[in-house]
């Protein structure tokens, strides 16, 4: 499974952005993809995942401001983030998992200024 990020770059406080995620491979029935964010010195955090029933899962800190989509004709999922805060800048992780093993991505950096 090969997993590439796009999107990312510079955003105001307040702004939107709209992260991709191009899976490759991915052909398993049972999985779940998603993203993760990494701010400097800190840890690496889950933002939000879909499954591939649709079931999908934000962390609290972005509930209501970002929404996560899949198009499956083009293998994608969208992370859009709106209401953007300083405190989501980051590099942003495209994730998948399935048969008990994790699949990363390159990630793409998001800095939303103040």
């Amino acid at each position: 499974v090969q997993l590439q990020a796009f999107g990312g770059g510079l955003a105001q406080a307040g702004g939107s952005l709209r992260l991709s995620c191009a899976a490759s491979g991915l052909t398993e029935d049972d999985y779940a993809i998603g993203w993760f964010r990494q701010a400097p010195q800190k840890q690496r955090e889950l933002v939000a995942t879909v499954t591939s029933t649709g079931t999908t899962y934000y962390a609290e800190y972005v509930k209501g401001r970002f929404t996560i989509s899949g198009d499956s004709a083009k293998n994608t999922v969208y992370l859009q983030m709106s209401s953007l805060k300083p405190d989501d800048t980051g590099v942003y992780y495209c994730w998948s998992t399935f048969s008990f093993d994790d699949y990363w991505g390159q990630g793409t950096v998001v800095t939303v200024s103040s």
